[in-house]
């Protein structure tokens, strides 16, 4: 039975992994806690970045001889093979820990329940499934890439009050306050890759990067272009420091052939994919495990229809842009029935709505 204690020390386990937001991708985000026997905490920790130590490291580290004997308390399983790094159940063994409280069981293969098992037959003591729904939800992305091997998909769209994205079909439409606008960069660095269809690429033209917000890996950008309609002058593509630009098609031969190479000589990388999911699947060849579709409206239909959408991020403005706006999805194409955990709150004179969507699962 979990005390009052534990549920506090896996809240500090929480805390830390969050951290890690934005920076360890393919990893999962983890922080671990090391309380000695005597009930003081000695050792605290979280994984910064993909093949650096796992926070078990730096807990034990930091613990040193005062962890044996006492508890570590870690929001994900830990990990019990030789990747980048060396196992932690071994670290965990080595220290001479107790007890291990974990919030979930990793959804990696080469870990799902073996850490566990590893520990118990060495003798410590392991506890599972404390905040369970709340580990799981720090990492859904890592679990969705493990379970079903695609990104964990976020849809950002800006409304007028009368539910438009725009004055008119083709016009550049500044919707969002500056506060709302800031939020938005805040969620660009906490992904793995920003997507938009061509029609946005033509419209608007997007640099597609963060703006007065730190990073510290790469942003992806990719375009879905099926027509391959992007012009390689777009201004993307002069932002290639930042990360790399993908355009994923379903075509490459006969006429489109021309501009796919015009694409990869402005520096694109043209992706064929066989379905929209099956080109989800294709970015994990460049560690995306979170993608943001920012545009437009009918790209973002069909990632809802494809039933590919997991978070809603929807803002708000006050204002109406009337009848000859142009929409931005249909009523029927994501039912409020789909949206669970809804949170809305004020960002300057606009509302940012947010949602998990289910209607997948």
């Amino acid at each position: 039975m979990s005390s009052a204690f534990d549920v506090s020390m896996m809240r500090r386990a929480l805390f830390y992994a969050a951290r890690g937001q934005g920076r360890t991708t393919p990893n999962p985000m983890v922080g671990a806690v090391v309380v000695a026997s005597d009930g003081v905490i000695v050792g605290q920790g979280w994984h910064a970045r993909a093949g650096e130590p796992h926070a078990e490291v730096h807990a034990l580290g930091e613990a040193g001889e005062r962890a044996r004997g006492g508890t570590i308390y870690v929001n994900l399983e830990p990990c019990c093979h030789v990747g980048r790094t060396g196992p932690c159940t071994r670290r965990i063994i080595d220290a001479g820990i107790g007890r291990v409280v974990a919030a979930m069981t990793d959804p990696d293969p080469r870990v799902s329940g073996n850490g566990f098992g590893e520990l118990r037959a060495h003798g410590v003591l392991v506890e599972d499934g404390l905040m369970a729904n709340e580990a799981t939800k720090l990492n859904a992305a890592f679990v969705m890439v493990k379970r079903l091997q695609r990104p964990l998909v976020l849809v950002k769209a800006a409304t007028s009050l009368d539910g438009r994205v725009a004055e008119r079909v083709g016009a550049r439409t500044q919707i969002t306050s500056e506060a709302a606008n800031r939020r938005a960069q805040s969620l660009r660095a906490a992904v793995d890759a920003i997507a938009v269809g061509s029609e946005t690429v033509l419209v608007d033209d997007p640099l597609l990067t963060t703006r007065a917000v730190h990073r510290v890996r790469p942003l992806v950008r990719v375009v879905f272009d099926r027509r391959l309609r992007t012009p390689p002058t777009a201004r993307l593509f002069s932002t290639l420091s930042e990360g790399p630009v993908i355009m994923i098609t379903d075509r490459r031969d006969g006429e489109p052939a021309d501009r796919a190479r015009a694409l990869e000589g402005a520096g694109g990388e043209v992706v064929v994919a066989a379905s929209l999911v099956d080109g989800l699947r294709r970015l994990l060849a460049w560690d995306v495990s979170t993608l943001l579709v920012e545009g437009g409206p009918r790209l973002q239909a069909a990632f809802c229809e494809a039933g590919v959408v997991d978070r809603l991020h929807l803002v708000v403005s006050p204002r109406p842009l009337g009848a000859a706006g142009l929409p931005w999805l249909s009523g029927d194409t994501l039912s409020r029935e789909a949206l669970t955990d809804l949170v809305a709150e004020p960002r300057g004179p606009d509302t940012w709505i947010e949602a998990d969507v289910h209607r997948h699962r």
